[in-house]
């Protein structure tokens, strides 16, 4: 058998949303857009870096408002079946300066994520892996001749679902699953886990002549 290998994204499927919860606790709802309303990436962190200036909010407020985040009810134990029986990498969008307190309590599963650019506790910009890093993870993962299963829940899981061998929508708001049909969408874990296990038993090496 072909080996497997899962790649997950992080907020809205194993922990909430970072930047919904600043906002819920900032008061400031322009914050409350994600990736899940707005496909343009780049487009997104300029619009948040430009509200931090506004409110003069800084790296240290973020994090004080992460660390009494607790992941989403269900996703350590999902996980941790998960990576009893697959390897599992994390590909998210969010960075490295907010994602530790979080997969501390996931028990650190292997994380590609991207890096902001601080000053005197003020972020400034924000440094992506590489464009389009959770396509380009799969397209590497799949060149080492594993088979990628991927589940995410916004536009910018897409490209990553796209390129996995088989690609899941989780809890996906219903403008991504009206837009992408062609990803089955599943809501509770135990359904995650079910067509993750099933898809791992459907590949197999090429034979060769």
């Amino acid at each position: 058998m072909k080996q497997s290998i899962v790649t997950l994204d992080m907020e809205g499927v194993l922990t909430p949303e970072i930047w919904i919860a600043v906002a819920e606790k900032t008061g400031i709802p322009e914050l409350r857009r994600t990736t899940r309303d707005e496909p343009d990436y780049n487009k997104l962190m300029r619009g948040r870096i430009k509200i931090l200036d506004e409110h003069s909010l800084k790296l240290s407020n973020i994090q004080n408002v992460i660390a009494a985040l607790r992941p989403l009810p269900g996703a350590l134990e999902f996980l941790n079946e998960l990576r009893s029986i697959v390897q599992v990498i994390i590909l998210s969008d969010t960075f490295e300066q907010f994602a530790q307190p979080l997969l501390r309590q996931l028990g650190y599963p292997t994380l590609f994520c991207n890096r902001l650019i601080v000053e005197n506790d003020r972020i400034v910009g924000y440094q992506l892996r590489q464009p389009n890093q959770k396509q380009k993870s799969v397209v590497a993962l799949k060149s080492l001749n594993y088979k990628v299963i991927s589940a995410g829940d916004s536009y910018n899981d897409t490209a990553m679902l796209s390129e996995a061998d088989v690609g899941f929508l989780f809890r996906a708001p219903e403008n991504v699953k009206r837009d992408f049909p062609q990803f089955k969408a599943v809501e509770t874990y135990d359904d995650l886990l079910k067509l993750i296990k099933e898809a791992m038993q459907k590949v197999q090496f090429p034979t060769t002549q």
